[in-house]
């Protein structure tokens, strides 16, 4: 599994992750997104912005994610893919 790796690899180089990327490992995998040290910080700014959050805000960036999940985790998904295209 390539992301896994690629966030383990984040992990081991101390490059710092977001609240809630480890949760989002197999939805990454799903829509095709691999997460580097080189675009995590960009994946990051485009999931607040399609959220509508201010950037870095952690917690409720999460919250919203799994909201949207469990109201429609297959149009959540391919916003998300789209977003991140």
């Amino acid at each position: 599994m390539p992301s896994v790796q690629n966030l383990l690899s984040l992990l081991a180089q101390d490059v710092p992750m977001t609240c809630y990327f480890r949760h989002m490992t197999e939805t990454f995998e799903e829509i095709g997104v691999e997460v580097t040290p080189e675009n995590k910080k960009e994946i990051d700014r485009k999931i607040h912005s399609l959220l509508g959050v201010e950037y870095k805000n952690c917690s409720t960036t999460w919250k919203l994610i799994k909201a949207k999940m469990a109201e429609d985790e297959q149009g959540f998904k391919a916003s998300l893919a789209k977003a991140l295209a």
